[in-house]
């Protein structure tokens, strides 16, 4: 029986250190221990695993600097990252291709002195470092042939892109359009009139008012997507009050503390140092009787405020100096007096009272922040049996029964920020939760710990009418006010437009001149000198914004100004232009380029590199 037995463990365990080579034979098909080393080909040129690798970390580290958050690979093909990386290395794998057709290249002597050229490569003496050369390019994993050959073949790139790009230009009459399109400029009277000056009130909905208007617009009262989420939490406030602190720990902490708690009387003190007695007394003349000011006096020496500052001082710091310093008003300066440097003045900024705090009053700040070290060192140290329990079945509300933890509940949404949703560890922990996980111990940046599980999610829905009807009431009320200040709005238009005298309006008004399409003005719509530049000369409108009306006659229509702007303007968009043509030629040559080549993917080479990432 034991014969049987041990002749069975031993086939088993052949059969797992078969299926183990397997497993390993596939991942060192991606690791340049196998095969398998290129993604594609595009004409003579191959894509290799590496260069596909490095661009596609390249991607993902990108958007996690952007996000300040670790990127799952799955994350990285819903936003397109593999497939940005891909494309881009074919795309020059398509112009080397046409690159080495053309014959172009450069020498090794051009080469070596783009190399030696590189700051990177260069030691403290600015000199090419080969030690220097060897560590960066094991730091990106290259070869110096691959990134010599790399180098090479940018090189060759660069000089066909610029025999393509150089020279050329836009129509220079698309340019001027452009400029006159963007520096045009308008005249303008606007009288503004504002719910205020409604001759009748907008009053109260009613409760009729209310529902109709909720169930014309429910799409303007819908919840967001919404997990309901059950979750444990065991925080240091929780175990503060159980933690017993020794006495000698807090006498031991105030002591470190001293210098904190006690604090002599100090100055905040700026000091100009002179050469010699003389020139501070004369400079201090110049305070006096010159008209200077200490400012003035910073800049003779040519220094800056930054540069005199001492921040707080004590009478210990200042030497000989300290009884005249102390004795100073507030933005009085005061010298020549010594200083370490030779005779100084002194500006004194600012008084900061001595601080003597006993032990007796800092104990409970002491005590407090001792109890909440430790209690997060008890959390810690619990931390990893809790997860076992969790790991062998125990549910969130087996874990507050058997623990210190506290069971919690939650509807969290993305806009979620209070209580324990405030954590960005709970907010990230709930936004990748699925219903088929499993809970486990997280971390909060308190030194608290949390175990979450998805109980249901809920869809956009609307908000039921009982939690929503303020704002309903609020919307409908806003609805009507614009309405009727539309209406008024177009009752002045029509008297306007018959004797055109704002004055009789009783309104608020200003005449607005000269102005370009960008210029911004304070509380009007934003879409307002758009429709300033649609109107025609002596036109009036009515331009509706969410809390005022605001009547708008177009005074005058004016060319660019004849400025230097003007001309900045012109030249800018001339430069853009050329270039934007410039890189759409090429964007045209390289796809060309890319199509004769006629690019041949390995897609199981691909999805293994990304299986493995």
């Amino acid at each position: 029986m034991a014969a049987g037995i041990n002749k069975l463990s031993k086939t088993f365990v052949w059969i797992l250190m078969g299926m183990l080579m397997l497993g390993l034979a596939g991942f060192g098909a991606v690791n340049l221990s196998g095969t398998v080393r290129t993604v594609a080909q595009v004409g003579d040129e191959d894509v290799s695993v590496d260069a596909y690798v490095r661009e596609l970390q390249r991607e993902i580290r990108a958007v996690e600097a952007q996000t300040g958050q670790p990127m799952q690979m799955s994350q990285a093909r819903e936003l397109g990252l593999d497939q940005r990386a891909l494309a881009r290395l074919v795309s020059l794998a398509a112009l080397n291709n046409e690159v080495a057709q053309l014959g172009v290249s450069i020498g090794d002597a051009n080469l070596q002195k783009e190399i030696v050229g590189i700051q990177a490569f260069q030691g403290p003496d600015g000199s090419f470092d080969r030690e220097a050369y060897r560590f960066q390019l094991e730091q990106i994993g290259m070869t110096e042939t691959e990134f010599e050959e790399d180098l090479r073949k940018e090189t060759a790139r660069t000089i066909v892109q610029g025999a393509m790009m150089d020279g050329v230009e836009m129509p220079a009459i698309m340019t001027k359009a452009l400029a006159d399109y963007v520096l045009a400029r308008r005249s303008f009277t606007v009288a503004t009139l504002s719910p205020d000056a409604l001759t009748t009130p907008i009053r109260e909905p009613t409760d009729a008012e209310i529902q109709a208007y909720y169930g014309a617009n429910t799409d303007r009262f819908t919840l967001p997507r919404t997990k309901k989420i059950t979750y444990a939490v065991l925080s240091p406030e929780m175990l503060q009050d159980t933690v017993e602190i020794d006495e000698d720990a807090l006498k031991r902490l105030y002591e470190q503390r001293k210098d904190q708690y006690q604090q002599p009387e100090r100055r905040l003190v700026e000091r100009l140092v002179y050469p010699s007695e003389e020139e501070a007394t004369a400079a201090m003349a110049q305070l006096e009787v010159g008209g200077a000011d200490f400012e003035q006096l910073v800049r003779e020496r040519e220094l800056e405020l930054s540069s005199v500052d001492l921040g707080d001082v004590t009478r210990e710091d200042l030497g000989e100096a300290a009884d005249a310093v102390f004795a100073a008003e507030i933005d009085q300066v005061v010298g020549p007096l010594p200083s370490v440097f030779g005779p100084a003045l002194f500006r004194v900024n600012g008084s900061l009272a001595e601080q003597n705090v006993s032990f007796e009053d800092a104990e409970p700040e002491l005590r407090a922040e001792l109890a909440g070290e430790r209690a997060r060192r008890l959390i810690e140290s619990q931390a990893e049996d809790i997860n076992d329990m969790l790991a062998g079945g125990a549910t969130l509300e087996e874990l507050a029964n058997e623990t210190e933890m506290e069971l919690g509940k939650i509807d969290w949404t993305r806009q979620s920020d209070d209580g324990i949703a405030a954590y960005d560890g709970f907010r990230q922990a709930a936004q990748a939760v699925r219903e088929d996980d499993f809970p486990e111990i997280g971390f909060l940046e308190d030194g608290s710990i949390f175990a979450l599980r998805l109980d249901e999610v809920l869809p956009p829905r609307p908000e039921p009418l009982e939690s929503a009807r303020d704002r309903v009431a609020a919307a409908w009320v806003q609805e009507q006010t614009a309405k009727a200040l539309e209406e008024q709005a177009n009752g002045i238009v029509t008297q306007l437009a018959v004797d055109g005298d704002f004055t009789a309006t009783g309104l608020p008004f200003r005449v607005e001149n000269a102005l370009t399409r960008t210029a911004f003005l304070d509380n009007v719509p934003a879409d307002f000198m758009t429709q300033i530049f649609e109107m025609e000369p002596n036109e009036l409108r009515v331009i509706a914004g969410p809390d005022a009306a605001f009547i708008v006659r177009l005074d005058e229509v004016l060319p660019p100004a004849e400025t230097d702007e003007q001309r900045l303007m012109q030249e800018a968009a001339a430069a853009q232009l050329n270039q934007a043509l410039a890189q759409n030629i090429f964007d045209i040559y390289v796809r060309d380029a890319q199509t004769r080549a006629r690019p041949t993917l390995d897609q199981r080479a691909l999805n293994a590199v990304q299986a493995n990432f």
